[in-house]
């Protein structure tokens, strides 16, 4: 029994070593992470870009995007709880979507 329970936590471990090590390794480089206020100052004066949604992720990792509307551009961003903030996507043809999420019933399948 204890044999199933070490290798999800095994798995878990490297997954989140993995991570911690590309964040380590894009700060280092230091082409994709900086303080969050120099990332949003950029996006906002080099692409017209300004924030379209923003949610918490993992470990209170905050997860925006950032877009314009004029020039098609997109970033998403991710900010750690110490400020620093890395750029993890960017690319063109941004459209924002006004859908109506459908309802689903308790127990209906999607």
């Amino acid at each position: 029994m204890q044999k199933n329970i070490l290798a999800p936590l095994l798995a878990l471990s490297l997954a989140v070593g993995a991570t911690l090590i590309a964040v380590q390794n894009a700060h280092a480089q230091g082409s994709r992470c900086a303080p969050r206020e120099m990332v949003v100052d950029r996006l906002a004066e080099g692409f017209g870009e300004s924030r379209q949604s923003v949610a918490l992720g993992a470990n209170n990792a905050v997860v925006e995007t950032f877009a314009s509307t004029e020039t098609g551009t997109w970033t998403i961003t991710v900010t750690m709880p110490n400020g620093m903030t890395c750029v993890v996507a960017s690319g063109q043809a941004w459209e924002a979507i006004d859908e109506e999420v459908a309802a689903v019933a308790p127990g209906e399948q999607i």
